[in-house]
């Protein structure tokens, strides 16, 4: 029996978990509240965040609420990304000073690292280094994440050395990476920064490498906005994310995105329009993040739902499939796509069949951004 495979199910699976690091007192718990609107606690004083703050918030997309209103749907379901607000790091972190290894510890179960830099001059609030320098600021947190990440080399070359001595083949093609890793990571230079795919294989991912991850800079600009920003700290910045790749640069104020965070959306539309600001921090953390990650989003509708799937770029139908249901890769047959600009054109599925606008595609069709899919399978 051939089915349909358009689910109505519980709220979009979370894709993506970052974590928001930094040096105490750079604003990454006034970022968390603006990108969350939590509340969590934002003092001027060290180690405010002691246990991890976590926010689910919705992924902003314009495009489900067009599909809703052309196929009728009841619902929308939009995709989902997890925030994880991580105490601040301070300079010995990796040996244990401030709250250490717990903080590091916290950071390997994330997908991506967002590191705020403070870029902008306060006297009322403090900076745990006596002043303002976010390239400082950068070396510190990645030689701690990058000496935390030797350790965790150190140790296992230990056990390999060991096993290759004995003759073990597996352990034999495994030391001249660790190797190149120790000697990588003991310059302070994050693996990202490795050529691929040295920097993706599986061993670094057993090892779950903290400067493995791909890592977006979130340039705090202050109160003033997001044209004046001190353009040595912007160079600065620019400079630093520049040495490595899998990473990205934002620049937002999180005391302004709190307060946008706190309007209603026709007041936060207006203060956007008095800003000159097309769109708000989330909005540009998440398409960071979603374009560091290589992720896309791909839609399904019926007459209860329309919702959004996040999937890695290149995915085939049958997996993305599997992101709705097991079932629904285990007995794909095929999809039946629309790419989302078609379908907003035409303004009908009906009208689109008719067009033959509507695409059949097996099971070696890679999932394009903005899809919308119904999937045919059998069990």
């Amino acid at each position: 029996m051939i089915r349909e495979a358009c689910p109505n199910a519980d709220p979009g699976e979370i894709m993506l978990q970052v974590g928001i690091v930094g040096l105490p007192n750079v604003g990454k718990s006034t970022l968390f509240n603006a990108l969350t609107a939590a509340g969590a606690p934002a003092e001027n004083y060290p180690f405010c965040t002691v246990e991890p703050n976590v926010g689910i918030v919705e992924v902003p997309d314009p495009r489900l609420g067009v599909i809703q209103s052309i196929t009728g749907s009841s619902a929308s379901v939009p995709a989902h990304i997890r925030f994880v607000d991580i105490a601040g790091l301070v300079q010995g972190a990796s040996e244990g000073d401030g709250l250490g290894n717990r903080f590091l510890a916290q950071i390997r179960e994330v997908d991506a690292i967002a590191q705020v830099l403070r870029c902008f001059e306060n006297p009322d609030v403090t900076h745990v280094m006596g002043s303002v320098d976010p390239l400082r600021d950068l070396e510190v947190v990645e030689t701690e994440l990058a000496l935390a990440d030797l350790e965790t080399v150190l140790r296992r070359r230990e056990k390999v050395e060991k096993k290759a001595r004995s003759g073990e083949k597996d352990a034999e093609r495994e030391l001249p990476l660790l190797d190149l890793l120790r000697d990588h990571l003991s310059r302070g230079a994050p693996v990202r920064t490795l050529e691929p795919p040295l920097q993706e294989g599986p061993v670094v991912a057993e090892l779950g490498l903290l400067t493995a991850k791909p890592a977006l800079y979130v340039a705090n600009v202050g109160d003033e906005g997001m044209e004046i920003v001190p353009p040595e700290f912007a160079n600065l910045v620019q400079g630093g994310v520049g040495r490595g790749r899998r990473s990205g640069l934002v620049k937002i104020s999180s005391r302004i995105e709190a307060e946008l965070a706190l309007l209603d959306p026709r007041e936060r539309e207006e203060f956007l329009l008095e800003l000159g600001w097309e769109t708000t921090g989330l909005q540009r953390v998440i398409r960071a993040g979603y374009e560091l990650l290589e992720l896309i989003t791909f839609f399904t509708s019926n007459e209860k739902e329309s919702r959004a799937w996040t999937i890695p770029d290149g995915t085939r139908a049958p997996e993305a499939a599997g992101k709705i249901h097991t079932d629904f890769q285990r007995g794909f047959i095929r999809a039946e796509a629309i790419g989302f600009r078609e379908f907003e054109r035409v303004g009908s599925l009906r009208i689109a069949r008719e067009q033959g606008l509507i695409r059949s595609e097996g099971r070696d069709y890679q999932v394009q951004d903005g899809d919308l899919i119904l999937f045919r399978f059998s069990v």
